[in-house]
């Protein structure tokens, strides 16, 4: 593999770090400060073509890979835009990869299109209150009568669902107990997202205002048979497919929004004058932001050498989830130093590094947390027994 971008893949990271610097900080701030949905950043992502960077050309996509993907969200993040910029379009970039690689030909032909051209904003259902991490025991419920599905539960931490119009959803159609494995029971679905039979309530949370994230109650909302994706019972196992992948993004995300902090405190070193020099001249401000430099440039690495693995088709787990582990752990010490390093004025909002420790955090926290990963690790690498 080469360590280089090539001439393409570079041309995709100027054109999306023009684009975002149409939304500048001050945008970014706004909709930290109110809550308002990026609409006009995630419509101008779609405009220049970037939502179906990973579709298939056949159905309005680029065709191309996760590395190319990868390049797209770090440069969102990079930008200033941090987490509430690339969660805004995280599910139109990559979410729908199940009905890429399961669904038939007529839904992908129905359901892709309208998502890579923003016609559909689609919210994503796995997590419930009382399963967490054991996604294998979720209770949601999806029983089969005639040509449609009825479905019944709760999900939680849903991110976009105030504004969705589609969700894709997993659900239990077959008890555990009918299974040899809980796996086994677990159906995958992308259909309307009816608010006559879906509650939606936001979660008050600590970072990313503008991105909603909400508590979904379904009572009775009816799944046409034809919104199945791939056959009952299989849907957990189509999620497994999307895992490494994501987690090469949120690596590339995380290291974005670290770079960009450290961008910031490197500026504000270099003018801010204290004792008649600049803060920049003291080791004990250079040496922890040089340290956070080597940190992120070793873990991007491994994140790009992860998404070449993955897009050559190569196993890539021990990668994908080490880059996600230390691309968030370091990107938040590098948020953490950049707020160190402007003192006082980083708990400031108007120097923006406060909001992206706030928002890197969550990279550390979701969608696996960083004590499986060591486990993963340790059983799939070092070979050592299962601990749980």
């Amino acid at each position: 593999m080469s360590i280089d971008f090539t001439p393409e893949q570079q041309q995709i990271r100027d054109g999306v770090t023009r684009l975002c610097a149409g939304f500048g900080d001050a945008y970014w701030l706004e909709r930290d400060a109110d809550g308002r949905f990026p609409e006009e950043f995630c419509r101008a992502i779609a405009d220049h073509g970037y939502m179906g960077i990973a579709m298939p050309v056949a159905y309005g996509g680029s065709g191309l890979g996760i590395t190319e993907a990868a390049i797209l969200m770090q440069a969102i993040s990079q930008s200033g835009a941090g987490n509430g910029g690339v969660s805004s379009v995280s599910l139109g970039i990559f979410g729908l990869n199940p009905v890429v690689r399961f669904g038939t030909e007529a839904q992908k032909a129905r359901m892709l299109p309208p998502v890579i051209k923003r016609d559909d904003i689609a919210c994503f259902a796995v997590t419930e209150p009382n399963t967490g991490l054991d996604t294998t025991r979720l209770k949601t419920r999806a029983v089969r009568k005639g040509h449609r599905y009825v479905v019944n539960g709760q999900k939680t931490w849903i991110s976009t669902a105030q504004v969705a119009n589609k969700i894709l959803l997993i659900a239990r159609t077959s008890e555990e107990s009918a299974t040899e494995k809980p796996i086994d029971g677990l159906s995958l679905f992308f259909t309307d997202l009816d608010r006559s039979k879906v509650e939606i309530t936001e979660i008050d949370k600590m970072g990313r205002k503008a991105i909603d994230t909400n508590q979904v109650f379904i009572d009775g909302l009816k799944v046409p048979l034809e919104d199945r994706i791939g056959e009952e019972g299989k849907g957990f196992h189509y999620l497994l497919h999307g895992l490494n992948p994501e987690r090469i993004l949120i690596a590339a995300e995380a290291i974005g929004i670290g770079k960009c902090a450290l961008a910031r405190a490197t500026q504000y070193a270099k003018e801010r004058i204290v004792f008649g020099r600049p803060i920049g001249k003291n080791q004990a401000i250079q040496h922890p932001l040089a340290e956070s430099w080597m940190q992120l440039e070793a873990a991007n690495l491994l994140t790009f050498k992860a998404a070449w693995l993955y897009d050559n088709g190569r196993e890539c787990g021990a990668e994908a989830n080490s880059a996600k582990y230390l691309g968030a752990r370091w990107a938040y010490e590098a948020c953490e130093r950049a707020i160190l390093t402007h003192g006082g004025y980083g708990y400031a909002k108007e120097f923006h590094v406060e909001r992206f420790l706030r928002e890197v955090m969550i990279a550390r926290i979701a969608p696996v947390s960083e004590q499986l990963i060591l486990c993963y690790v340790a059983e799939r690498v070092l070979g050592l027994p299962k601990s749980y």
